[in-house]
Parts: structure tokens; C-alpha cells; sequence
């Protein structure tokens, strides 16, 4: 058994395995490439789970985690992140290693690619479609044939059109989110229609978890990437993505403060390990930063709420109290379902399985 004296990460194991089952097996049913992102979970044995359901290709969000994966007997990675130049020696090994796909969105770097690469690698054109975080806005034709023009046809082959609808995670409800995927799909299949003739192999590849758990894939859309559905989260459950019974990931911490007059307690478990990330959950009037669920020593009991993390310093956490919380000792271990799991994740750094079994990963 794990014994546990700080803030530690653990995976329920059959509920991560469901995860990526259903996931699996919707792609295989709407006849899609499922090339799930692998930045929520930066685990090999992780990657294995995905492995035994059928995925052969995977997504990354670093140059570091591709190479790390290309280790661990992956060949066909998409480096789902605008290429840094700096980091050409490793594309380079890289490209040596396995079938590689770049992110371009800029004519410099198609340029510096075309005069510097030693191998042949794909890419994708990544779009706007409405997150404003990265990507040419669809409508941009001019900078999307200059970006194909500066691509050197020997080295880089352009294999479609790559988006992410972050804007998917702040909907209010699954009619807005619907609108979302509808506007961006609309934005995506106009470029297809476009450049399929001069490109008949062309690719629509999207990704996102909250869309990709709750809506029909549109038709015309080639591939799939979502990553977060692995482990889920509570801003997945307030999304309507999953329920609280799904969500395979929580920070087991110990408490060590109890403040009856405010009705608060303190855990050991703060901003270094659940990052500041917040999500409104009704009946919460104010934002959640966790929620509080009984831990039985084995497992975490979702019907046992304690209580909401109120707020967060960097070490501390700040509980509110239910009822059944207000029972809680110094010395008590709680679990904490994460907002965001892969920040959590990435914070943390490694992983267990409650029977204290490690689960390395490219952090460890």
C-alpha cells in the first residue's frame, strides 16, 4: 500500500483505461484517425494503455516529448506546436528516428525549414478557427499559399490543415459549444474544399476534449487529437464532458489545519501542485480551484464530498467545507479532483497507482 506523507498524484488505472477505450472506439466508429495528444499524460507505460487500444500514432506539444516518445517505440508523431528553430538540430534527429509532422503558421519558418532540414518531414498549416492564441485565420488565403510556396516540395510534405478550438473550454452549454465546433468546421471545410484538388490527400485534423466527448464529429473531418479526456478534470465535468465518476486523476493531501470558526481547512497541496486554474461549478457561487472527496486508502469516494478549494497560496490550499467535511482532523488525508489534470500532471511530475505503484513519466 502507498503511503502517503505529501501532496502525491495518484491514477485510478481501469477508469483511465475506460477513458481511452470509449475514445478509441468512437473514432473507430465514425471511421476518423485517432492521433490522441499525449502532453496530458507524458507517460510511457501511459502510452501503452492507448497502445493495446489499437493507437499507432500520437500527438505531442514539444520537440522534448516527441523524443522522448520516439524512445518509447513511437513512430508516427505530430509535434502539435509552431516549430521553434532553434530546437533544428533535434527535428533533425527526429525526422531520422520516425514519420514526423511539423506545425507551420509562418513563412519564415517555412523558409528556414526548407534551407536547414536534412530529411524529408510532413506538416500541417495550423488555423485560427476562433481560440486567437496561434494560427492563420482561415480567410488569410494569401499568407496560407505563401507559407505552401516557401515549403520546399523535397523536404516538406504539406499533408492539411491542423486546428485547436481552445475557445471550446470557456462554453456555457453544449449548444454553444456545438456553435463553436459548427464555426470552425465550417472555416475548415471551406480551406478543404479548396486546396483538395491541388492536394487530394489533404487532412482535417481537430482536437479538443470538450468536443470530442460530447458532439458528433462533423463529416469531413479527418482526425482527432484530444488529450485531457485521458484523465479528465472538474472543468471537464462543469463543460458537461464527463462526470465526477469519470475523472481518473486526484492530489491526495494530507491536512494540516482546521479552522472550525470559518468552517475552512488546510491542506498540504497548493498552486505548485494544482496550478491556479478555476472553474465555476454550480451550486459554487465563487470559482472552485478543487473539489474535496473522502479518501478511503485505497480509493477516493466522489459521494463523499468535503468541501471546494476555495483559494490558493503556493504550498497551501484553502478548504470550504461541507458538512461531512467539517469532521475533518490534522493529520486526515483528503483527495482533491484537479480543475485542469494536466497542469496538475505536469506539476507533479509522477504518478501512482494506489496499490503505491510508480507511474514514470518524461518528468521523473
Amino acid at each position: 500500500m502507498l503511503i502517503i506523507k505529501k501532496p502525491s498524484l495518484l491514477i485510478n488505472e481501469s477508469l483511465c483505461r475506460r477513458n481511452i477505450r470509449l475514445m478509441a472506439a468512437k473514432a473507430l466508429e465514425i471511421g476518423v484517425i485517432f492521433r490522441p495528444h499525449f502532453k496530458t499524460h507524458q507517460s510511457a507505460l501511459i502510452g501503452e494503455w492507448f497502445r493495446e487500444e489499437g493507437v499507432k500514432a500520437i500527438t505531442v506539444s514539444s520537440v522534448s516529448m516527441a523524443m522522448y516518445f520516439a524512445q518509447h517505440g513511437w513512430k508516427d508523431i505530430t509535434i502539435a506546436f509552431p516549430v521553434n528553430i532553434l530546437e533544428i538540430e533535434d527535428i533533425n534527429q527526429l525526422a531520422s528516428e520516425i514519420n514526423l509532422h511539423l506545425l507551420l503558421e509562418s513563412v519564415e519558418t517555412a523558409l528556414f525549414l526548407s534551407g536547414n532540414l536534412t530529411l524529408p518531414c510532413g506538416f500541417f498549416i495550423k488555423i485560427d478557427t476562433g481560440y486567437h492564441r496561434t494560427g492563420i485565420e482561415a480567410s488569410n488565403i494569401g499568407l496560407i499559399d505563401r507559407v505552401l510556396l516557401a515549403a520546399d516540395a523535397a523536404k516538406l510534405s504539406f499533408e492539411g490543415f491542423l486546428s485547436h478550438s481552445g475557445q471550446a473550454y470557456h462554453a456555457s452549454s453544449r449548444e454553444q459549444l456545438l456553435q463553436i465546433q459548427q464555426a470552425a468546421t465550417e472555416k475548415l471545410l471551406w480551406l478543404k474544399k479548396r486546396y483538395l484538388p491541388e492536394y487530394p490527400a489533404l487532412l482535417l485534423s481537430v482536437g479538443d476534449t470538450p468536443s470530442c466527448s460530447q458532439l458528433p464529429l462533423p463529416a469531413g473531418i479527418d482526425e482527432i487529437r484530444p488529450g485531457n479526456f485521458v484523465f479528465f478534470d472538474v472543468m471537464q465535468m462543469a463543460l458537461g464532458s464527463c462526470t465526477a465518476g469519470d475523472i481518473a486523476a486526484a492530489l491526495i493531501c494530507p491536512v494540516v489545519a482546521v479552522h472550525s470558526d470559518r468552517n475552512e481547512a488546510v491542506i498540504y497541496g497548493g498552486a505548485v501542485h494544482l496550478s491556479k486554474e478555476q472553474t465555476l461549478l454550480p451550486p459554487y457561487q465563487q470559482p472552485v480551484f478543487g473539489l474535496v472527496v473522502k479518501w478511503h486508502g485505497t480509493k477516493w469516494d466522489i459521494n463523499a464530498l468535503l468541501g471546494k478549494v476555495s483559494a490558493l497560496s503556493q504550498e497551501h490550499g484553502i478548504i470550504q467545507l461541507t458538512e461531512e467535511g467539517s469532521k475533518l482532523q490534522v493529520g486526515d488525508l483528503v483527495a482533491v479532483l484537479p480543475v485542469h489534470s494536466c497542469l496538475a500532471a505536469d506539476l507533479l511530475r509522477k504518478y501512482y497507482r494506489p496499490d503505491g505503484r510508480a507511474i514514470e513519466t518524461m518528468n521523473s
